[in-house]
């Protein structure tokens, strides 16, 4: 014999308030309401209690999809960074980075020093600031960035300038570190041209510019 489930009395309900996308209040709807109906909330507060947990959960949200699309990795925080290791660095000036006050201005950081001196270590700590702060970022080695770009047709090449330009922040590692021939020279510079006053870049690499 078959039973009918009989739907809950908030069921349609939920179904709208996810169909609005007020998923976290469709979510906890009967926990929200028994709040409600305890501490007696007016409906100007229950009103502000499902907008101050909404705006919570997609900052939350955003965050963690801009972290996702960032791909830091693992790495170590600022905190554990070793001053005194390079032989020389302008403190002062990666201090001021941190601001982020460049981005304002769409200008670019560089990075220059031996291997080992910790330039990726800061450029993903100034990733991560960056998002934190409600920025698009994107970190790639350049060897990653030509990989991507080499041997695609040319319309579809031109979809992934576009997408590598759209960032607020473009973090390319190791340029240098390896020899480039002129078609993939070619590719960074174009990459490097169309964020040229728009987005800013932040590059690490062994060699003098």
């Amino acid at each position: 014999m078959s039973s009918v489930k009989t739907p809950r009395p908030n069921d349609e309900l939920i179904s709208q308030l996810r169909q609005i996308g007020l998923n976290l209040t469709a979510q906890g709807l009967d926990d929200l309401l028994a709040r409600a109906t305890q501490q007696r909330w007016s409906p100007r507060q229950l009103l502000e209690e499902i907008a101050r947990s909404e705006v919570a959960d997609q900052s939350r949200r955003s965050l963690e999809r801009r972290l996702a699309q960032a791909r830091l990795g693992r790495f170590k925080l600022m905190a554990d960074f070793d001053w005194n290791w390079p032989k020389k660095i302008d403190r002062p000036l990666i201090e001021r980075a941190f601001t982020l006050d460049f981005l304002v201005e769409a200008r670019n950081l560089i990075l220059v020093g031996a291997n080992g001196l910790g330039k990726t270590m800061i450029a993903k700590n100034l990733a991560h600031a960056a998002v934190l702060a409600g920025h698009s970022v994107l970190f790639r080695t350049v060897s990653d960035l030509l990989a991507d770009l080499d041997g695609d047709s040319p319309g579809l090449r031109r979809r992934k300038f576009r997408f590598y330009a759209r960032p607020t922040v473009l973090c390319l590692d190791e340029i240098g570190y390896l020899a480039y021939d002129p078609h993939a020279a070619d590719l960074l510079y174009e990459v490097i041209n169309r964020r040229y006053e728009r987005n800013s870049l932040v590059l690490t690499t062994n060699t003098l510019c």
